[in-house]
């Protein structure tokens, strides 16, 4: 049963300032750029952190970048930097960019305030109201983080007490309470926002999460039941340690399970997420809740069987809300009901004597630990059923790569489409790159067409050693706003590239002959 919060919930992303703290992680200006302005005109997040002051000259050159670009746009407003109490000189330096929100940073904690910066309370005080002024005389807005603030509620609430006190008298605009280090459990989050809430009632409460304990996203809900006003998020979870609480995850629980408004656009969240995961570096699990690769693929036949008796195996986390389709593993587990899926897709239609041939195949392949794919099944079929259901259009006829020491590698082939040779050769930067630029060659400049894009190329090489072990190459494509994956096997990794990349031409050389528009033949003219 659904909490009848129905209140609006302001999403901040701090992708590019404590997403870019993962270890490893380092985002370029003009990636900075891109994330930036899909987060806000995609995504429609709230409001996005970028940076911290002073970190680089790259980081100066990215926030001004964003900024031009924000204020050209109307989104400047939501763009802020984190700063530090060091007099002018954060505020100099995120004031030179064109942004005009300072995050500042202040310790929220007895221990930090003491220790770290060796002031009373009063003295930290007086410094972070001098920083202040500063930032207001250049006509800045100012929200502050009470950095350890969850070590303070545990270990010295009065020391947060005076220093709030003090701090909403000013022009603060929201104050932004972290769990620094993740030690809170959900309980403990909303009883020490509800002491926030009760003692500062018309004050704006952001909270920050850590997922040291894997407790982000659960604490990021509590804080919401205790009366918070903004939550960060960052894409994927990036973020210091165990990183922060994704915002994907955060969006759907908010949702579906209190009810509450955001302005997220959730159909963008996958296609943030893949981005992010390219330019950082960091592989999205299969697991992951609603960007994972795995999570709308149903694996046990039971399922597929159930959805197509009134969706049996559906909840409420829909795959088309997030831009993504329901999918059905092909596997020793898998049964006949996933295969029609598949199947179907297709457009293919096996009897049950073929059909039985098919499932056998596939779950011998499965107990071998091959994986198979939808993009295999046409394969499968053809090479189960010997009736050709699949007929190469495409064919290698023959092929030369040369490799020497201080050249670039040399392709030459021939290759044959619908009964017509065709004959190219180029450079590459690599064996298969230069056997996928003279393909590109006969597409685009002989037959006029458009060549897919390569967008991830994945090597299996099973343990052991072995020299004349089979490699497996798994090549995805993106072409006319689907992706897919081909894949190919050989003791040789660039012989198995070449397999996996003809099983791709074969595609959707059967797709366009079959008219269903994937070419435009005059693209190129």
């Amino acid at each position: 049963m659904k909490d009848n919060l129905l209140r609006e919930i302001e999403i901040m992303d701090t992708t590019l300032r404590d997403g870019e703290q993962t270890n490893g992680v380092s985002f370029v200006p003009h990636e900075k750029l891109m994330i930036a302005r899909l987060l806000l005109d995609g995504v429609k997040v709230d409001r996005i952190e970028v940076a911290s002051a002073r970190v680089s000259d790259g980081e100066l050159e990215a926030v001004t970048m964003i900024c031009d670009w924000a204020k050209r746009h109307n989104h400047l407003n939501q763009v802020e930097v984190l700063g530090f109490i060091d007099g002018h000189i954060s505020v100099d330096w995120i004031h030179s960019t064109g942004c005009r929100v300072i995050n500042m940073l202040c310790k929220g904690s007895e221990k930090h305030c003491t220790y770290q910066l060796k002031k009373t309370v009063e003295e930290h005080i007086e410094d972070i109201k001098k920083t202040l002024e500063y930032a207001i005389s250049l006509g800045m807005e100012t929200n502050v983080y009470l950095e350890d603030w969850s070590n303070g509620m545990k270990d010295s609430p009065n020391y947060v007490f005076k220093l709030m006190d003090a701090l909403t008298q000013t022009s603060i605009k929201r104050f932004m309470l972290p769990d620094t280090l993740g030690i809170l459990n959900p309980l403990q989050t909303y009883d020490f926002i509800k002491k926030m809430i009760k003692r500062y009632p018309h004050t704006h409460f952001d909270f920050h999460a850590h997922n040291d304990y894997d407790l982000a996203v659960s604490n990021v809900l509590a804080a919401v039941l205790g009366g918070s006003k903004g939550l960060h998020t960052t894409i994927n979870g990036l973020g210091e340690r165990a990183g922060n609480a994704p915002l994907a995850s955060v969006q759907a629980i908010l949702k579906d399970h209190f009810n509450a408004i955001t302005h997220i656009d959730e159909s963008r969240l996958n296609e943030a997420s893949r981005i992010v995961s390219s330019y950082s570096g960091i592989p999205i699990a299969p697991n992951r809740p609603i960007v994972g690769e795995s999570v709308f693929t149903h694996v046990a036949g039971v399922h597929a069987d159930g959805d197509n008796k009134r969706n049996l195996y559906c909840n409420d986390l829909l795959p088309e809300r997030f831009g993504r389709k329901r999918e059905y593993a092909l596997g020793k587990n898998s049964g006949k009901a996933n295969i029609r899926k598949n199947l179907d897709e297709l457009g293919l239609d096996l009897d049950d004597v073929s059909m039985r041939k098919v499932t056998e195949r596939i779950i011998e392949l499965g107990d071998k630990k091959e994986l198979v794919t939808p993009e295999d099944l046409p394969y499968i079929v053809s090479d189960v059923l010997k009736h050709g259901v699949t007929n190469d259009k495409v064919k290698l006829k023959s092929y030369v790569i040369n490799l020497a020491h201080g050249l670039k590698p040399m392709a030459m082939l021939k290759i044959e489409v619908n009964g017509k040779e065709f004959e190219e050769s180029s450079s590459g930067d690599g064996q298969y790159d230069a056997f996928v630029r003279a393909l590109r060659n006969v597409y685009e400049k002989t037959l006029r067409r458009k060549f897919p894009m390569l967008t991830n190329y994945v090597v299996s090489i099973p343990p052991g050693g072995r020299t004349d072990a089979l490699v497996q190459t798994v090549i995805s494509w993106s072409f006319d706003n689907r992706e897919f994956r081909t894949r190919g096997l050989d003791a040789d990794q660039t012989e198995a590239a070449i397999k996996a990349t003809f099983k791709m031409l074969n595609m959707i050389e059967d797709e366009y002959e079959s008219g269903k528009g994937l070419y435009d033949d005059n693209d190129n003219n």
